[in-house]
């Protein structure tokens, strides 16, 4: 009975770290900025007009 709490508690610490891995590896900050958070709409290119 204690070999499967240890591997179940192993397989959910695997899990924990993977999934903290594939979200905060590389970012300096933690989540990525608000793109909405005071940013402006960016500007059409030149000569298009309205929605097609």
């Amino acid at each position: 009975m204690l070999l499967l709490f240890l591997e179940s508690l192993g397989a959910l610490l695997l899990l924990i770290l993977i999934v903290w891995w594939t979200m905060f590896s590389g970012r300096k900050k933690g989540e990525l900025p608000d793109p909405q958070a005071g940013a402006e709409p960016p500007a059409k290119p030149p000569g298009e007009s309205g929605p097609r």
